[in-house]
C-alpha cells in the first residue's frame, strides 16, 4: 500500500492506475491527511455503493454502463396480438 498526495496523483495518474490494476491499494492524502483509497474494481467490499458494484459488474463484462447521463427518452409501448408477456412467463414457470 502506497501513500500519495493529490498533486503527485494528478501528475502521475496513469502510473498509479497501473498499480491499482496490479492489485496495489493507493492511499490519497491532502496535506498529509488521508482522504481516499484507490483500489482495483476486482476487490469490491460488500458494503460498497451501488455505483461501485455497477462499475465492478461492467469491468467483468456482465453489464454495460449507460453512455449518457440523465433520464431515458419517452417510451412508446408496442401492441402485439396474443397473451400478455407476464401471463406467458407465469405459465412457463408452472
Amino acid at each position: 500500500m502506497q501513500m500519495v498526495g493529490i498533486k503527485e496523483l494528478k501528475n502521475r495518474l496513469t502510473y498509479y492506475l497501473r498499480l491499482t490494476k496490479e492489485g496495489d491499494n493507493i492511499i490519497v492524502t491532502d496535506r498529509g491527511t488521508p482522504v481516499a483509497i484507490l483500489h482495483s474494481l476486482e476487490h469490491i467490499e460488500k458494503e460498497a455503493s451501488l455505483e461501485e458494484r455497477l462499475a465492478s459488474l461492467a469491468k467483468q463484462g456482465k453489464i454495460r454502463l449507460p453512455l449518457k447521463k440523465g433520464r431515458l427518452g419517452s417510451f412508446k409501448p408496442i401492441k402485439v396480438k396474443g397473451k400478455p408477456a407476464s401471463e406467458m412467463i407465469i405459465e412457463d414457470r408452472r
